[in-house]
C-alpha cells in the first residue's frame, strides 16, 4: 500500500498545487491560456511522438486492440445515453454530454503521466494508441449527434469538413500520426532533435497535472445533477471493469497493455466534455461539478485499480 500510496501522492500532489495556486493569486481563466497552449501543441504531442516513434512498428498496428477498447468504452456511453433517454426522457443534447460525462476519461491530461509512473515504459504504446484514436472517435460523435439534435447549426457539408479538419489537424493525433512514420521507415532522429522532444515531453505531466488542477479550481461546484448518482459509478467503476472484460475476453494481450487500458478507463471525466457543454450550451454547470466529484473520487479509484492491478489478482484471460 505504501508503495501506491507514494507513486500517487506526487501525481495528484501537482493537481492539488495547481487548484491551491488558483485560489490563492485568484488569476483570471485566461491567465492559464499560454500553458495550455504549451501541453497541447508542444509537451504532449513531443510525449506521444517520442514513446511512438521508438516503438517497433509490428506494437503498433494492432487494431484488435484498438477495437476492443473502443467498443467498452462506448458500451458505457451508448447504456448512459439510453438511461438519460428511454428512462428519464432527457433531450439528445442532455444525453450526449451526459454519456461522454461517463464514457470520456481524461486521458489526455492524466493518463500517460500516471500509465508510464505506474507501468513503466512498456506502456508507451497502448497508452499513445488509446488517447489516440479515443479522441478521434469523440471529436466524430460529439458534433454528430449535437447536429442532429440540432444544436449544431452547420450544413451537413460543412460539419463533416470540419470534423474531418478537427480529427486530422488536432496536435496528439499529427503527432502520433509522424511517430508511426518515423518508426515504420526507420528513420533516425538526430541527436539534438531528440534532446529536445525528451526536454518538451519531461514536462508534459507537470505542466498538463497543474493546470487541471487550476482548470478544477476555476469551475467552483455551483450545482450537483441528480445525473451523478449513476455517472459517477460508470465512469470510475463499470468502465474499467468493460475495458478489462472485453480485453481478456478477447485474450492475446501482453498484461501491461490490459493493466494501461483499465488504468485509463478508470480516470475521472475529461475537462473537455465540459468544453462541449459549453460549445453546445448544454449541461454546463452539471457537466462541471461531474469533472470535480469524479476528479476528487477518482484517487479512491484508481488507488483501488493500481492495488489490484499490482496484486497479480485478475485473470489476463477469460477464456484458455
Amino acid at each position: 500500500m505504501a508503495d501506491i500510496v507514494s507513486l500517487l501522492l506526487p501525481f495528484f500532489g501537482l493537481i492539488l498545487i495547481g487548484y491551491i495556486a488558483a485560489k490563492a493569486t485568484k488569476q483570471p481563466a485566461e491567465a492559464l491560456g499560454w500553458l495550455n497552449t504549451f501541453i497541447i501543441y508542444a509537451a504532449l504531442p513531443a510525449l506521444f511522438f517520442k514513446l511512438v516513434s521508438r516503438t517497433p512498428i509490428e506494437e503498433l498496428t494492432r487494431v484488435d486492440f484498438i477495437v476492443t477498447d473502443i467498443a467498452a468504452t462506448y458500451a458505457v456511453f451508448i447504456l448512459l445515453f439510453a438511461i438519460g433517454r428511454i428512462l428519464r426522457g432527457n433531450s439528445l443534447a442532455d444525453c450526449t454530454i451526459q454519456s461522454f460525462a461517463g464514457a470520456y476519461g481524461n486521458i489526455g491530461y492524466m493518463g500517460p503521466g500516471l500509465a508510464l509512473l505506474a507501468l513503466g515504459e512498456r506502456a508507451a504504446v497502448p497508452v499513445a494508441l488509446i488517447i489516440c484514436f479515443e479522441n478521434a472517435l469523440h471529436f466524430i460523435v460529439a458534433p454528430a449527434l449535437m447536429a442532429a439534435a440540432g444544436d449544431d447549426k452547420r450544413s451537413a457539408g460543412r460539419l463533416a469538413a470540419d470534423i474531418v479538419r478537427k480529427v486530422t489537424l488536432h496536435p496528439f493525433i499529427l503527432s502520433t500520426a509522424l511517430g508511426f512514420a518515423v518508426a515504420a521507415l526507420h528513420i533516425d532522429q538526430p541527436p539534438a532533435f531528440q534532446r529536445l522532444v525528451d526536454y518538451l515531453a519531461q514536462a508534459a505531466a507537470p505542466c498538463a497535472l497543474f493546470a487541471m488542477g487550476v482548470t478544477l479550481a476555476l469551475r467552483p461546484l455551483k450545482r450537483v445533477p441528480i445525473e451523478i448518482s449513476y455517472i459517477v459509478p460508470a465512469k470510475l467503476i463499470l468502465h474499467p471493469i468493460l475495458v478489462f472484460i472485453a480485453l481478456t475476453g478477447v485474450g492475446g494481450f501482453e498484461p501491461v497493455w490490459i493493466h494501461a487500458a483499465v488504468l485509463l478507463a478508470c480516470l475521472p471525466t475529461a475537462t473537455n466534455v465540459f468544453v462541449i457543454g459549453q460549445q453546445y450550451g448544454v449541461w454546463q454547470e452539471r457537466a462541471s461539478a461531474t469533472i470535480l466529484i469524479t476528479t476528487v473520487l477518482s484517487v479512491m479509484s484508481v488507488s483501488l485499480w493500481l492495488i489490484v492491478i499490482r496484486s497479480g489478482f485478475l485473470p489476463l484471460q477469460l477464456f484458455p
